[in-house]
């Protein structure tokens, strides 16, 4: 009986035809959760996204938890993108694994130079006796380039050469994928450039945290921040953004949830606005995006 048993799984062995074991996903890491949504287009299910900036925490200051370095010995390739908690954990992420690919997405995109305080730099205009260093451009470049399509376009194009390097075998499938999403983000481009060149009133809007720069750029908008290198204004800064606001007639004080929300709240008391939350790192980047640009243009109307 035993023979018979052993004789009948060879048999079916022998003739059942080649077995297929399905690969195991890339392990990627991302540093922000719009990259998670990048990588995922481009990848499908032939990749697995870890995002190093948890979900409410602050890509400024963020450190990676024990866990994820951990996680970082077993991964493929890491994803950059230019956030500033980079710059401290980037050489720390990489020797954690001498074989991970360290993939800067945004190389290849001319960063912006981020201004000082816009409207102090429109008051000194009117007053140059005014005109103090904090009226000066400080150099830094803007990180957020997540934020235009266009240059997620270029993201996306990083994102496909490391993975066909890296994953040559699913060469045709990655750039399927990348072919659909470069569709995407076109069709979303047009869409918002419509969308704000219908706008019948202002360009300015005044956010917490200078994240939304590339996307005013892109579609002709002016974003005016509160605070910038995460120093907040002084008391006579202030009190100029607020009588900047009154006259400019501006109701509206973006902000992001990884930030507090006290300052802007004074800001909209005394221009007798409102606040609005615009999250520059949710993941759902494209729904986010259309949400975020519907609330900049109801503020300027």
């Amino acid at each position: 009986m035993q023979k018979r048993v052993v004789f009948t799984l060879l048999f079916a062995f022998l003739f059942a035809g080649p077995v297929c074991f399905a690969e195991p996903p890339l392990k990627v890491f991302v540093s922000i959760l719009p990259q998670k949504y990048f990588v995922e287009k481009v990848g499908g299910d032939l990749v697995n996204v870890l995002v190093m900036v948890e979900p409410g925490a602050n890509p400024a200051i963020y450190e990676p938890r024990p866990r994820q370095m951990v996680a970082l010995s077993k991964t493929k390739i890491y994803f950059a993108v230019g956030v500033p908690f980079e710059k401290a954990w980037l050489e720390k992420i990489s020797a954690t694994n001498s074989g991970m690919h360290i993939v800067h997405t945004e190389a290849g995109i001319e960063k912006r130079t981020m201004k000082s305080h816009y409207h102090y730099e429109k008051v000194a205009e009117q007053h140059p006796a005014e005109k103090g260093s904090e009226y000066r451009h400080h150099g830094i470049k803007d990180p957020h380039v997540w934020l235009s399509p266009s240059l997620v376009m270029i993201q996306a194009r990083n994102i496909l050469q490391t993975l066909l390097a890296v994953d040559p075998l699913h060469r045709a499938a990655y750039i399927e994928n990348y072919r659909k999403f470069i569709l995407e983000l076109v069709v979303l481009d047009a869409e918002l450039l419509r969308f704000f060149g219908e706008k019948k009133a202002g360009t300015e809007f005044i956010v917490f945290h200078p994240a939304w720069g590339y996307f005013a750029q892109t579609y002709g908008l002016e974003q005016v921040p509160i605070e910038l290198e995460g120093k907040e204004p002084k008391p006579e800064e202030l009190k100029r953004l607020i009588g900047y606001a009154q006259a400019e007639g501006i109701k509206v004080v973006f902000v992001q949830p990884q930030f507090s929300s006290q300052i802007a709240a004074t800001i909209a008391k005394s221009i007798g606005g409102q606040i609005v939350f615009a999250d520059p790192l949710a993941l759902d980047w494209a729904d986010n995006l259309r949400k975020v640009a519907a609330n900049f243009r109801s503020a300027l109307q």
